[in-house]
C-alpha cells in the first residue's frame, strides 16, 4: 500500500508567500493547508496534528515562540520556524521553546523542501521499528530509553523536546565516541554542517543541566575542541546514585 502523503500546515500571514510555498510543496507530493492568522494557529496545529508545521516567527495576533510554547506539550509533530532575522537570539530563543529546527528567510523552495523532507525522515525513523531501536541505555543514575524516548535522572523523568531527545540518544548510542559536528548534523538532520549553524550548540547546552551535568565544566558531554561532542560513561557512572 503507498504511503499517505505527508501532511503540512504553513503558519505565515504573507498571503503570496505561503501560496507560492504550499504550491511548490503540493507539486513535490506534500498536502499543505495555510493559516494566517496566529491568534488561530496553536488550536488548529493541536486538533489537526499535521506531521510538520512551518511556523513563521513574525505572526498578527500570536507571534511564533508564543505559538511554539502553547503547543509543545500536546503536538508531538515535528516544528520549523521560519525567521526573516538573521540574529542568532531568536535561533536560539526557537529552540528553547520546542522547535525541532529553524530556516531563515529568503529560502530556496528546494532547501526548503530538503530541509523538510530529511525532519519527517528523521521523525520516522525516531519510531520504534526494530530491536535495534528498542534499547535502554544506563549510566549511573542517568537512563535513556529509545523505544519510550523518555529518559530519567535518579528516577525521575527529564522533559526533553524530541530534537533534545534525538540528539541525548545519538551520544549516549555512541559513548565514548567523539562525535563530529558534521555526523550530528547529517544522522539528525540529514545534511552537512554549514560551518555557522548553532542549533546542535543550542541543544547541547540545554541538556547538560538535564542530565546533571555543569553547563561550565562539563563532564558528561564534553566538547572536543575543533572536533566534536564526547559522551563519557565513566562521569556517567561515577555520579551518586
Amino acid at each position: 500500500m503507498e504511503q499517505e502523503a505527508w501532511q503540512i500546515l504553513i503558519v505565515e500571514d504573507d498571503e503570496r508567500l505561503a501560496e507560492l510555498t504550499r504550491d511548490y510543496l503540493e507539486s513535490n507530493g506534500l498536502r499543505v493547508c495555510v493559516e494566517g492568522d496566529g491568534a488561530l494557529a496553536a488550536a488548529r496545529i493541536v486538533a489537526e496534528q499535521p506531521d510538520l508545521v512551518i511556523l513563521d516567527l513574525m505572526l498578527p495576533g500570536e507571534d511564533g515562540l508564543s505559538i511554539c510554547r502553547k503547543v509543545r506539550e500536546r503536538y508531538d509533530g515535528v516544528i520549523l520556524m521560519l525567521t526573516a532575522r538573521t540574529d542568532d537570539m531568536d535561533q536560539v530563543l526557537g529552540l528553547d521553546m520546542g522547535a525541532d529546527d529553524y530556516v531563515c528567510k529568503p529560502v530556496r523552495p528546494r532547501l526548503l523542501l530538503a530541509r523538510i523532507q530529511a525532519l519527517l525522515r528523521r521523525s520516522e525513523a525516531a519510531e520504534p521499528a526494530s530491536v535495534e531501536s528498542q534499547r535502554r541505555l544506563q549510566f549511573g543514575p542517568l537512563v535513556v530509553d529509545n523505544a519510550l524516548r523518555e529518559a530519567w535522572l535518579q528516577g525521575e523523568g527529564i522533559e526533553l523536546t524530541s530534537a533534545e531527545f534525538d540528539l541525548l540518544w545519538l551520544l549516549v548510542a555512541n559513548a565514548g565516541r567523539i562525535l563530529s559536528r558534521e555526523e550530528i548534523f547529517i544522522a539528525l538532520r540529514g545534511i552537512g554542517y554549514d560551518g555557522q549553524d548553532r542549533s546542535i550548540d543550542v541543544r547541547i547546552s540545554r541538556i547538560r543541566p538535564k542530565i546533571g551535568d555543569d553547563p561550565i565544566h562539563p563532564r558528561l558531554i564534553k566538547t572536543i575542541r575543533s572536533k566534536g561532542y564526547l559522551f563519557v560513561p565513566e562521569a556517567a557512572a561515577d555520579m551518586p546514585l
